[in-house]
């Protein structure tokens, strides 16, 4: 149904995650969750919205994650 999502944070991946990548981690959960590949198009708003939501909130952890002291961001 999905791929597997990837860790996100450095020194995991060599370089700092890109929006792009956190918006594909972000679909990848929305689809496993909810156990559809595509949303209905009555579905397509709320499986948007939990999207944007998620690829926030990604962000956000990413953004203030210190890793061996330092923060993910400077890390990389």
């Amino acid at each position: 149904m999905c791929r597997s999502i990837k860790t996100l944070r450095p020194p995991v991946m060599p370089e700092e995650a890109t929006e792009a990548d956190i918006r594909a981690a972000a679909l990848q959960y929305v689809r496993k969750v909810s156990g559809f590949r595509a949303p209905a198009a009555h579905n397509r708003e709320v499986f948007d919205e939990a999207v944007d939501t998620i690829a926030e909130a990604t962000a956000t952890l990413l953004a203030g994650l210190e890793v061996r002291g330092q923060s993910a961001r400077a890390a990389s």
